[in-house]
């Protein structure tokens, strides 16, 4: 026979369950119990804390019951914060206590890509957020920007740095900030500030900075993690137990050009092989240091060689990629083959290879993989020394004024646009980030003047000739359309967009080097289509990246600039005119500036060769394989197929509508046919 519990008993149990504290919040339990990487991650499967033993006290210090205020998270893009360490930390503190919360992005697509694509499948599948938020099926997409808890009492507002407004209004108790070193200051205040000022109002509020490192000096996480304590995390060595931080220096001596698959670090006690293999081992039993134990609060450094999802000769394999060692031909296969890391890696004998890499290599290799603030050049090389190097060269080291080099390269100017007149450089931009300065011509005449833009197009019709006599006409022509806009418009749609652009610097400080122009307005306030043919320049990145190469003396040095001889003491002086400062503006960001090094100097030609690189990345300098330079030049390498005349024959004036006759070569599989297939398809 059964026996019914006393009612008093069962009385007391509902009363002591209900009256129960909950568990001390814990953000690692967390991200065990509700996440499940799927098919599509590097690990499917569910979250194991094991692999991210490095996550542990990052979480601790997250918690709502830990003292600290603030907490900074510096480190390499795509090992996996925004799952396991923004996510769960939101998760967490809405199960935990009830509360509104705030989480800033740098744009507003940013935000939206955020929300589509990370938060609401973590909130449609994770037990924890359901039972919060509810799954989210069914809800208005207009609201996903600002969403409650089932029982009303919290709710997570997600809003952009570019919109100050967005960060105005309610107190919020927790504030994460993603990917913080992209967000730009406006006159309207700095958003940083702004969304610190809504934690303002509690006492136990936290404030999470996390993102990758940017520009060495002006970084926000660099400046927050530098007033932090510094942590890192060290690993013991598997050989002696000496524990010690996987640091890049360490990695990079060891590296051998013909060995990737091979990368690894040495103990600095027993100068032993610390090998990929070892990882996960000695990860697991790692520990964070403070480096800094005076700092204000707790900051974190991690990056891509803790982490498990890539292996260290992955890393050495992107290096050699920036460095030029080597080019991987199939970048998506996997790299945890030693054997096709190898194959792919060994650098290829008797040419040197261009990587098919973005304009801004270097800096997304420190940013990306490092989580390290690139440092980028501040100062020209003196203008005597470039000018001495080219004048004092022996004869057939440099080229002549107006001669293009006998080998691949795309052929381009930058024209500035003055009050008086227009000032144009030719630059040809060869594989290796190689370049030749050509020539440099004043245009006497406005770009308004019928007379000025004759010489415009007469400058686009001119052929020019190679050391060997073949004749060229500039590939593409980008102009200055910050000033006399509509001027530069008119012009400029005479011709087809592949050959003319108009570009105009922006006062960004970080991101991509040459953005589209979403739209002009005409005078009339009139939009105006800007088709393909108008870009934003990121000229401080540009300037940098010129200045960080004009002081290189090997001609097959990657970024060796050329200069043709007899350019004049002038064009030296404006190209190395500008030097670059870090100062606060007005609303107390560090930013940086270029400014002129002395007040007399003019910078035209440092502009027009900004203008010129940049329709030499519009024609793909910066994404073309081996194979296409080869093309080119198998194209313009050569000598020509005819006697042609001297090859300092008396240049054509500016405004002549004729030009010398160019032998012809056949349209049907000739070098010439698919060199403007190659370039025409760049633009695309």
């Amino acid at each position: 026979m059964g026996f019914l519990a006393p009612a008093e008993a069962v009385v007391a149990q509902a009363i002591a369950q209900a009256i129960a504290p909950p568990p001390p919040p814990d953000i690692t339990r967390w991200c065990e119990e509700n996440i499940v990487f799927d098919a599509r991650s590097p690990m499917p499967g569910p979250f194991d804390s094991s692999r991210f033993a490095f996550l542990r006290e990052i979480h601790e210090v997250l918690s709502p019951e830990h003292a600290s205020r603030e907490v900074t998270l510096r480190g390499s893009a795509q090992w996996g914060k925004t799952v396991s360490v923004i996510q769960p930390t939101l998760a967490e503190w809405h199960e935990y206590t009830p509360l509104d919360s705030l989480i800033v992005h740098p744009t507003g697509s940013a935000a939206s890509e955020w929300v589509n694509n990370k938060w609401m499948p973590m909130r449609r599948q994770a037990p924890g957020l359901i039972r919060v938020f509810g799954s989210g099926r069914g809800e208005n997409r207009d609201n996903t920007f600002n969403q409650e808890t089932l029982d009303r009492n919290g709710s997570i507002k997600v809003a952009s740095a570019g919109s100050p407004a967005d960060l105005t209004g309610t107190s919020r108790r927790l504030v994460i900030m993603d990917d913080v070193s992209k967000f730009e200051p406006s006159e309207k205040g700095d958003p940083e500030k702004l969304a610190e000022s809504r934690a303002s109002g509690y006492e136990d509020a936290k404030i999470l900075r996390v993102s990758t490192a940017m520009i060495k000096g002006t970084c926000r996480i660099t400046l927050a993690y530098e007033r932090s304590d510094q942590r890192l995390y060290h690993v013991p060595c598997p050989h002696c137990g000496h524990e010690q931080p996987l640091t890049w220096e360490n990695f990079r001596r060891n590296l051998d050009p013909e060995r990737l698959h091979a990368a690894h670090f040495t103990c600095d006690s027993c100068q032993d092989a610390i090998r990929h293999g070892d990882k996960e081992r000695i990860v697991r039993l790692g520990r964070w240091v403070r480096h800094n134990p005076n700092g204000g609060h707790p900051g974190f450094h991690l990056w891509r060689a803790y982490a498990p999802q890539r292996d260290w000769g992955s890393i050495a394999a992107e290096y050699a990629q920036v460095m030029g060692w080597s080019r991987i031909d199939a970048p998506s296969a996997s790299l945890d083959d030693a054997t096709s890391i190898e194959a792919a890696s060994v650098p290829r004998k008797g040419k040197a290879t261009a990587p098919v890499v973005s304009a801004a290599i270097e800096q997304v290799f420190w940013n990306d993989v490092l989580g390290l603030p690139y440092e980028q050049a501040t100062d020209a090389p003196d203008w005597e020394q470039l000018r001495d190097r080219t004048e004092n060269a022996e004869p057939g080291e440099v080229l002549e004024r107006g001669v293009l080099p006998a080998t691949g390269f795309i052929f381009a100017a930058g024209v500035d646009c003055q009050d008086d007149r227009m000032e144009a450089q030719l630059v040809a931009f060869g594989p290796n980030r190689r370049r030749w300065v050509i020539d440099y011509k004043v245009i006497a005449h406005h770009i308004g003047d019928e007379e000025g833009r004759a010489q415009l197009n007469a400058l686009l019709k001119q052929k020019w000739r190679t050391e060997f006599g073949l004749g060229f006409a500039l590939d593409i022509l980008a102009i200055d359309g910050g000033a006399y806009t509509d001027d530069v418009w008119s012009w400029a749609k005479t011709h087809p967009w592949s050959r003319v652009i108009i570009v105009k610097g922006s006062s960004a400080q970080n991101g991509p080097l040459m953005v589209p122009q979403k739209f002009e307005r005409r005078k009339d306030g009139k939009a105006k289509r800007a088709q393909k043919r108008a870009f934003n320049l990121n000229v401080s990145s540009l300037k940098a990246g010129l200045y960080g190469h004009l002081d290189k003396e090997v001609p097959e040095e990657r970024g060796f600039t050329q200069f043709a001889r007899d350019l004049g003491d002038e064009y030296y002086r404006m190209l190395t005119a500008e030097t670059r400062v870090l100062r606060r503006n007005k609303v107390g960001v560090m930013t940086s500036t270029w400014v002129l090094v002395e007040p007399t100097r003019r910078n035209e030609a440092l502009d027009t060769m900004n203008y010129a690189e940049a329709g030499a990345l519009r024609k793909g300098w910066a994404s073309m394989t081996d194979d296409q330079w080869d093309a080119l030049a198998v194209e313009r390498g050569g000598a020509p197929e005819a006697p042609q005349g001297d090859l300092f024959d008396a240049e054509l004036p500016l405004a002549a509508a004729a030009s010398p006759a160019i032998p012809k070569t056949k349209p049907a599989d000739d070098p010439g046919a698919r060199l403007l297939k190659v370039l025409n398809r760049n633009d695309d």
